[in-house]
């Protein structure tokens, strides 16, 4: 568990942290006109994160993580408001990940004993290519996303075919060899719903946001399902084991979500402290019941909903829950304006919604696909922006409103 970091690891944090800030308050204007319009749930968490030292049962450690949130959001708000255009959030992230799943695949093949699981004592990992990431689901959860916006870049007529396809074939490459089911399950899923939202006939497309409802509503019951919340919807669960191979425990997930239940009750509203449970396998750590009741330590609650509620109780729930509606109302807004950006961060955050179902992404400081939402849900808003400034001169340029301003302009 990162709970300290050499003079190296310091600097780049430190200064992604005061560029960013630097960046931010240069344009000041734009950034402003961002916060108006940025998901005000997501602000809202990062508040009750700040607050949480004061509760926290370990603030050292909270302390520590809000220093990533801040530096995250800030990279990201500052990405969007330094240089833009509507496609720069997908090609910037596309090239990122290619390059990722490359040095990956690469290093599979010329040190397969470094880049490839080789724990006889887990068979679900056996042979499973984790590449320059630290873990088989790191790398399937970016092959999962890389794929998504190659695909979504050819339907957009954005990148070429050959381009496209070769883009693809690394991305499902290294999704199948990484053996991540849940990633698996969540692409076939997300580029199932982003075909239905860019492919589907145009008399169809009144019907979108009772589609994306819909999505949304089988996402809910799949999840109550998985975490046991409603006695007998485990019957839902029938499909996705047999999709997935994995049995009703998901490789012993249950066992982690029990005990992860239990710490839940003692701090149920406010939870124990943004990031200060998941600290290690240290005696004095809360999360040590862990290693003492399974006999393993798993680093994290591998659902992303629990861990929030865990670390901020349900008032983070509601949080969550909000920022989830919030971010569908903006992105189905996006795509009245253009069909494609909007489809595609639709279809990124229903990604999101199946993945966290059994890994925890959702707001956490030491995930790579946290930096993803995160930047999304700032792009969006940019584009939102963009698009607003774009109506009203358009507006302002009609021949009625050059005639108004004729009508108003002083004489000579």
């Amino acid at each position: 568990m990162p709970s300290s970091g050499d003079a190296l690891s310091r600097f780049v944090w430190l200064f992604l942290l005061f560029g960013s800030a630097y960046v931010c308050l240069r344009h000041t204007a734009r950034t402003l006109a961002l916060l108006k319009t940025i998901n005000p749930f997501l602000l809202m968490f990062v508040a009750l994160a700040t607050l949480s030292v004061i509760w926290s049962i370990d603030p050292s450690v909270t302390v520590r993580r809000l220093v990533r949130l801040y530096t995250m959001l800030l990279t990201c708000i500052a990405f969007v408001i330094e240089g833009w255009r509507p496609q720069r959030f997908q090609i910037a992230l596309r090239a990122l990940l290619t390059v990722l799943l490359l040095a990956s695949a690469i290093f599979c093949y010329t040190s397969p004993d470094l880049a490839i699981h080789h724990d006889v004592g887990h068979p679900e990992l056996m042979n499973a290519w984790h590449g320059i990431t630290t873990g088989k689901n790191i790398l399937g959860s970016l092959a999962s996303a890389a794929l998504v916006l190659w695909l979504h870049g050819w339907m957009s007529k954005q990148v070429g075919m050959i381009a496209a396809l070769a883009g693809m074939s690394l991305a499902a490459l290294c999704l199948i060899m990484s053996r991540s089911s849940t990633s698996l399950m969540a692409t076939v899923f997300a580029v199932g719903f982003m075909l239905m939202l860019l492919r589907s006939p145009g008399s169809l497309r009144r019907y979108m946001p009772y589609l994306v409802g819909l999505f949304a509503t089988a996402v809910l019951i799949y999840a109550l399902a998985v975490l046991r919340l409603v006695p007998g919807m485990e019957v839902f669960l029938t499909p996705i084991t047999l999709i997935t191979g994995k049995d009703l425990t998901f490789t012993g997930r249950t066992d982690i979500w029990y005990v992860l239940g239990l710490h839940i009750h003692l701090r149920p509203w406010l939870g124990s402290g943004y990031g200060a449970y998941w600290v290690g396998p240290e005696p004095t750590s809360e999360s040590y019941t862990m290693l003492a009741m399974l006999f393993f330590y798993p680093t994290e609650g591998h659902n992303g909903y629990l861990d929030v509620i865990n670390d901020l109780g349900y008032v983070g729930g509601a949080c969550l829950l909000g920022y989830f509606v919030k971010y569908l109302r903006q992105a189905l807004e996006l795509m009245q304006i253009n069909r494609y950006e909007g489809g595609l961060y639709l279809t990124l955050i229903f990604r999101g919604f199946l993945a966290d179902m059994s890994e925890s992404h959702w707001f956490s400081v030491l995930s790579v696909d946290f930096v993803i939402f995160t930047l999304a849900t700032v792009a969006l808003a940019r584009n939102l922006v963009q698009a607003r400034l774009d109506q009203g001169a358009r507006r302002a340029a009609t021949p009625g409103a050059l005639f108004r301003a004729a009508m108003v302009r002083p004489r000579s």
